[in-house]
């Protein structure tokens, strides 16, 4: 098998030929390696590469196969972590020159636990500063590049993630979510991105600054390596007090089968934003997939209103609480337009913060009635398509200005504010080759729904064998 087909193989392909001695963990390893030394310094996925343990313990993988003892779920499979998530005795900079050299003490428990799974973890994959802006890029690094055209951005948070996912450089990638940060580079570079619900994988210990608006899961090429990779990281944790509770579910019994039953909501702005005419028009003929899937369809916005105000002055104090003491020292290494964001909310009073918190509440409350009529809800994943590598936002979409911030991924943060599950699938390109994405949201806690639906979704109409130009 060649480096090529082993670099896009499945997670689950993977794991069964290493089983069936097919392939070996060695053999795995050295090509993903081989395909990183190749074209990482193209797309800049990995901000670190562990070549040496990697091949130890692809050693000591092929050990156990050929000693014939139980093998592990993601036994020899090599899997990578983004670089805001601890990982004991590897460099961990969370994109920021303040942390440049720091070494974790210890595993963040989704480390832990895909180690424990038998997955070789071959490094860490770049993000912008504390995983603050929707694009990769930070001053340590450089920015991440977009395999499908290098002179496209990745998006972000979790760009490297995506960008190693898309380019074959490990089928599964573990990336963080705190307003869109899974789904906007899994939209970007044509790959599939789950942000769980909240609580539903377990956080820490180590950069949790996000607090209650973060969330971790698998970004990778199929569905059934998500599925499969939550069955392995998700469940209770009490290093982590958010974390839910009751036994770990078999994600994989979920996937296959129609959509009959289900009621779908279909929003293309929900109700504020200004989309991309591209973008539209993809999405727009991807949701009668679902139709044809067996679901009923209906297009309709649900009735809660933007959020953004409230989740930005979140956000912003969030950080300015944290990083605020920093600007002394670190000012001139950090980058310019976290500073302004940090500054623009350090004096923001306890009020503001509160009254954010009600909005919080009262949005989450509306989208709950809503999804009470309602299985799930499509929209599109970001509202524009992948942008130039060196911008770091869109201020105009289809003639329209506005602000910045958030205007062009709209429907990402609303859900980080109500905690829901919600997946990005890719649903098309545009005509200059530019992957779209839409976005799945489920009701509160239903996780199993939006990865049923992202399965069925995927089998109609599939992208796994679509591959960007990069050999």
């Amino acid at each position: 098998m060649t480096e090529r087909e082993i670099g896009y193989m499945s997670a689950f392909d993977m794991a069964a030929a290493i089983k069936a001695k097919k392939l070996s963990p060695v053999e795995v390893v050295e090509a993903i390696l081989t395909r990183i030394e190749r074209l990482n310094p193209k797309v800049n996925a990995y901000c670190t590469v562990l070549a040496e343990s990697a091949r130890r313990e692809a050693k000591d993988a092929e050990t156990a196969v050929m000693k014939k003892r139980r093998l592990r779920p993601l036994h020899g499979v090599p899997v990578s972590i983004k670089d805001l998530i601890f990982t004991k005795g590897v460099r961990t900079t969370f994109g920021s020159k303040i942390y440049e050299d720091f070494i974790p003490p210890e595993d963040a428990v989704v480390v832990e636990r895909l180690r424990a799974a038998g997955a070789i973890i071959v490094g860490k994959t770049n993000t912008p500063e504390f995983g603050f802006m929707g694009v990769t890029d930070n001053l340590i690094f450089g920015p991440t590049r977009n395999p499908w055209n290098l002179g496209l951005t990745a998006g972000g948070s979790s760009g490297g993630a995506a960008a190693a996912v898309a380019a074959g450089l490990g089928p599964v990638a573990i990336g963080t979510d705190g307003g869109g940060s899974i789904r906007i580079p899994s939209s970007f570079c044509g790959v599939f991105g789950l942000k769980p619900s909240f609580g539903r994988v377990p956080r820490g210990p180590g950069f949790t600054d996000w607090q209650t608006l973060s969330h971790t899961g698998p970004i990778s090429r199929t569905v059934r390596d998500a599925a499969l990779t939550m069955e392995i990281i998700a469940g209770r944790d009490n290093r982590d007090r958010h974390s839910l509770p009751g036994a770990r579910l078999r994600y994989l019994s979920f996937l296959g089968g129609d959509l009959k039953g289900l009621k779908i909501a279909w929003s293309p702005d929900l109700g504020y934003a200004v989309v991309d005419p591209q973008v539209l028009e993809i999405t727009s003929k991807a949701v009668g997939v679902f139709e044809m899937l067996g679901a009923k369809l209906e297009a309709t916005d649900p009735p809660a209103g933007n959020p953004g105000m409230a989740f930005t002055r979140t956000w912003g104090i969030m950080l300015a609480t944290r990083y605020g003491s920093k600007l002394a020292e670190w000012r001139e290494q950090m980058n310019p337009r976290l500073v302004a964001m940090i500054e623009r909310y350090m004096s923001r009073s306890v009020d503001e913060f509160a009254q954010a918190a009600v909005v919080r509440e009262e949005y989450y409350m509306a989208m709950r009635s809503f999804f009470e009529k309602y299985d799930l809800l499509l929209t599109p994943s970001v509202a524009v398509p992948p942008f130039e590598v060196g911008k770091f936002e869109i201020t105009e979409i289809a003639g329209v200005k506005g602000s910045p911030a958030l205007d062009w991924n709209p429907f990402t943060y609303p859900f980080n504010f109500t905690g829901q599950p919600v997946a990005s699938v890719p649903c098309g390109w545009t005509a200059d080759g530019r992957p779209v994405g839409l976005q799945i949201v489920g009701r509160p806690l239903d996780d199993v729904t939006v990865l049923r639906a992202a399965a069925a979704f995927e089998q109609a109409s599939p992208w796994a064998d679509k591959e960007p130009p990069l050999d």
